[in-house]
């Protein structure tokens, strides 16, 4: 039987297939069981106890935990004094939060194309988009794949620049032998809903740097030198001082109970979802017109997403449409992304416009995001492949 004999006639999924939904076990409702009941659901020791095997996990000497990525990429600037009349560079194809951050600062984002084949931005665009002015480079490691981080931080050591690893899709992940988290100087992740580590939402920054440690850890809640943990816990004195006008940026316990279940049991779920991309690509690979997301030959691909590339001169409809007929199938699909410098408020703000990043336009015209995520089913798997093979075979223009 031909895989098109053998997915064509598969009969239509009767329900929707979710995009991403989380994959909480027992243990993690366990332990906001516990949170709840203790009494204790702020931050406290279930965030010390997460930050300690965060740290040992990625190999870093901190790791701080915050209430998003967003605030922990800001943190970062601000503790670095990054302002106005500062630029920081990072990447057009990225969720508009790496961005944010560098305005909320009161500094410029300068932002630098990536390259086709692994949506990462380009050391040497980095290279030609470096002034005097520029403080920091903020890469994104996109969809579990590392950037090119040596030749980033040769550029970053050549021109005094911070590098703030954007590792919100990249828990996990490995760059010639190293995990995310220990590379650079900062880098931040994620735990959103559809992270392969979860807390609802949640972040953290891991750094080796202590004193800079220190100050983000005091900057997340506003600015107390002493959390009310430290205050309350025996021996704790309640006095505090405020040392610097924070912000509130910090983790509960709650939040902590799930992420520190989810964290023990990473390489289980990165094995889990190596073995989803393993049976995609068996289903897709044959199929002409589309581009398969791989293994990283630099390290290990953490696989926090799937995106597949679209063909779309040898298609007769585009990428949008693609989706809605996938919907048709009950088969939920995505984009990762829109390309920041193409929404309005970068226009207005930054003043760029269509075509200044023409790679990050490509790639952002023919992405698709599939269903991905621990709990899917072997059958689950073989529905999405089916329901891509009948829209990609069926809209194919004819040669």
């Amino acid at each position: 039987m031909t895989p098109d004999e053998k997915y064509l006639n598969r009969p239509k999924r009767q329900a929707m297939l979710p995009f991403c939904p989380p994959d909480i076990g027992p243990e993690e409702i366990d332990e906001v069981v516990d949170s709840l009941r203790s009494g204790w659901i702020t931050t406290g020791p279930k965030v010390a106890k997460f930050e300690q095997e965060l740290a040992a996990y990625v190999g870093a000497k901190h790791a701080m935990m915050l209430n998003s990525a967003t605030s922990g990429l800001f943190l970062c600037l601000k503790a670095l004094g990054i302002g106005p009349g500062d630029e920081v560079i990072t990447t057009p194809y990225t969720f508009a939060a790496s961005v944010n951050v560098i305005l909320h600062a009161g500094a410029r984002p300068v932002l630098a194309d990536v390259r086709k084949d692994d949506f990462n931005i380009d050391p040497e665009l980095i290279a030609r988009a470096i002034t005097p002015k520029t403080r920091a480079v903020i890469p994104v490691h996109y969809a579990g794949r590392s950037c090119d981080m040596d030749a980033i931080g040769a550029l970053a050591k050549k021109h005094n620049l911070t590098v703030i690893e954007d590792a919100a899709h990249a828990i996990g992940t490995e760059y010639r032998g190293k995990k995310t988290g220990s590379i650079s100087r900062f880098t931040v992740f994620s735990f959103h809903a559809v992270k392969n580590v979860t807390t609802g939402e949640g972040g953290a920054v891991s750094t080796d740097d202590t004193a800079m440690a220190e100050k983000i850890k005091v900057m997340s809640l506003h600015g107390m030198n002493k959390d009310a943990w430290k205050r309350y816990a025996p021996g704790g004195k309640v006095q505090y001082d405020i040392v610097y006008p924070g912000y509130k940026f910090n983790m509960t316990d709650l939040q902590a109970g799930l992420g520190i279940h989810q964290l023990r049991k990473i390489e289980q779920t990165l094995e889990k979802r190596r073995a989803i991309a393993a049976r995609y690509r068996a289903g897709l690979e044959d199929i002409p017109g589309l581009t398969l997301p791989g293994e990283d030959p630099q390290g290990r691909n953490c696989w926090h997403l799937y995106p597949l590339l679209l063909d779309l001169e040898n298609l007769s409809i585009d990428r949008n449409q693609v989706i809605e007929l996938l919907k048709q199938e009950n088969v939920s699909s995505n984009v990762h992304y829109t390309p920041v410098h193409l929404f309005s408020y970068a226009k207005e703000f930054l003043g760029y416009k269509p075509g200044d990043f023409p790679n990050a336009e490509w790639l952002g015209e023919r992405e698709l995001t599939l269903p991905f995520y621990n709990r899917l089913s072997d059958d689950d798997i073989d529905d999405v492949i089916a329901a891509v093979r009948k829209v990609m075979t069926t809209n194919r223009t004819a040669h």
